[in-house]
């Protein structure tokens, strides 16, 4: 076994087999965005911060919409609704991942989805859409401002962004106070087609996720193949302890796959 094989296998046996649910999701209704502030991001803009899922014909995007068929597979089967997306350390490609992702389950028609940028110590959800929001889930935490003004539709039907345009002091307590409960409670009641999706900070960097991770469902680790080293994703997985792990993307892997052409 190589080191991430080794690593990814204390991940598995750590898992517990999840009950069956025979709920499912109803369809998702057309929305009016009357209330939500509607930014119209180019497709160029997109393409070029390799936000790809919602082309049909980007190969690329293939992969995601695999994973998505994955995640989609493991939410129905429990009844998740709020999923976390996070990675060991920095610069393993949780946030394309998590935005990808997102994007492409709102492709489905069965599910709206709400991305929520939870890395209150580095955000960049925003960046990777070209827009520059004011105001986000920092603000909302440490004002009487409504969630509902923060709300930013790129102009992908069914996709919604709470950013957080910038760093804010003392992420971790913010992450735990009563009133970030009560907004994850308030977001996953409100429609019931709602997926809500959290990009968080990197495991490893701090006790955010740790904050956090008690108001969701269960948690996607991003890895990035030759960079990840296989006693940081052990020490994840470890912090990680009593929550759902839905599963490990291998990211940026110089593995060879099918052909695109197939």
């Amino acid at each position: 076994m190589d080191r991430i094989t080794k690593a990814l296998e204390l991940a598995r046996q750590g898992q517990q087999r999840p009950s069956l649910s025979s709920q499912r999701v109803e369809h998702a209704k057309e929305i009016d965005y009357t209330k939500t502030q509607t930014v119209q991001v180019s497709p160029e803009i997109l393409r070029k911060n390799r936000v790809v899922s919602g082309f049909l014909k980007e190969p690329l995007a293939d992969a995601y919409r695999v994973l998505r068929t994955r995640v989609l597979r493991r939410v129905q089967h429990n009844n998740w609704k709020t999923i976390g997306v996070t990675s060991a350390g920095p610069g393993d490609g949780k946030t394309l991942t998590a935005i990808n992702l997102a994007i492409s389950i709102a492709m489905e028609p069965n599910y709206t989805v709400l991305l929520i940028d939870a890395d209150l110590r580095r955000p960049s959800v925003h960046t990777f859409f070209g827009i520059k929001p004011k105001y986000g889930l920092g603000d909302y935490l440490t004002s009487e401002m409504a969630v509902e003004e923060l709300l930013i539709h790129p102009g992908i039907e069914r996709f919604v962004i709470l950013p957080t345009p910038k760093s804010v002091d003392g992420s971790s307590e913010l992450l735990a106070l009563s009133k970030m409960v009560q907004l994850v409670q308030d977001l996953r009641t409100r429609y019931s087609s709602r997926l809500i999706i959290f990009d968080l900070p990197p495991v490893l960097v701090g006790d955010d996720v740790a904050a956090l991770s008690p108001l969701l469902d269960a948690i996607l680790l991003v890895v990035e193949d030759g960079k990840t080293q296989a006693d940081e994703l052990a020490r994840a997985v470890e912090l990680l302890e009593g929550v759902n792990l839905l599963g490990t993307v291998l990211n940026k892997s110089a593995e060879i796959g099918y052909d695109y052409a197939y």
